[in-house]
């Protein structure tokens, strides 16, 4: 496997790319009105990042010391270093990043899932990598299909403006769906038997059942719902940044540098390649 030392010898190949963009920014100065989010990245030398707390294995941060960590982390961290630029990570949830992101609090968000809603306000990337829809249904409650979970009698929690929220609410129109602020929180409710299953992604779910057993058991709903898991960029006329992260996502996965910080992040929460679901690839 990759290491993090290795992983940080590979990104270093960037770093005459990096020199370029340096060259290229012209030594910018200050923010000029107008000016798009690259340029300003680079002639301000820092680069702001979303980042969600207590989502493991996307973002953690340890509350002790407040070092960051999960794959998203290591990725962001990546990018920022092939810029030659420092990475700030600003605190968001998955359903503010949207706005966080038209509001110009941060420069890109890793992690979201393409959904025309979300496409109507900001600029996807290309895919980061693969990702599916699951459920961890409580114990004794094993669906087979979204339309085993499509009744009125079935709960489903979510968190709030996430795509899981908007994938269930899409699918199962007629459960009744409990919407929380956060994924631990959703999680809570199907511990306590408050729902009868949780919406969400593979990773997550393979991750909380590891850890706690008694949650349930996760199932991958047929038909099967697969996404992509991508960044976000703000909208503007000039899509400099967006074209930029787009060549940068296809340098790091050529490499296998997202698909280290991938496996790297799931084995430090216990998860192994052997865990991930049938007919799920990253």
């Amino acid at each position: 496997m990759t290491t993090r030392r290795d992983l940080a010898g590979l990104i270093g190949v960037g770093a005459a790319a990096a020199g370029a963009l340096t060259l290229a920014s012209g030594g910018a100065k200050a923010q000029a009105q107008g000016q798009n989010t690259f340029d300003r990245i680079i002639a301000n030398k820092k680069m702001r990042l979303g980042a969600v707390t207590s989502s493991a294995p996307w973002f953690v941060k340890d509350a002790a010391t407040g070092k960051w960590g999960g794959h998203f982390y290591t990725i962001g961290s990546a990018l920022a270093k092939d810029m030659d630029v420092e990475l700030e990570l600003v605190e968001t949830t998955w359903g503010n990043a949207v706005l966080d992101l038209q509001s110009d609090k941060i420069d890109i968000m890793f992690g979201l899932n393409p959904t025309p809603k979300r496409a109507m306000a900001v600029d996807f990337s290309n895919p980061a990598y693969d990702s599916a829809l699951v459920v961890i249904g409580k114990p004794g409650f094993e669906p087979k299909s979204w339309a085993d979970m499509n009744k009125p009698e079935v709960k489903i929690s979510v968190d709030l403006g996430s795509a899981h929220d908007q994938i269930a609410t899409l699918l199962c129109p007629k459960a009744q769906i409990t919407r929380f602020k956060t994924i631990n929180e959703a999680m809570l409710a199907l511990k306590t038997g408050r729902v009868d299953a949780q919406c969400i992604f593979w990773m997550g779910g393979v991750r909380a059942v590891k850890a706690d057993p008694s949650l349930g058991k996760v199932i991958v709903p047929q038909p099967f719902f697969g996404s992509t898991s991508n960044a976000a960029v703000r909208r503007e006329a000039d899509k400099t940044w967006l074209f930029f992260v787009n060549t940068w996502i296809g340098y790091a996965r050529g490499l296998g540098l997202v698909r280290s910080a991938v496996v790297e992040s799931l084995e430090q929460v216990g998860v192994k390649p052997e865990d991930i679901p049938a007919g799920i690839t990253l």
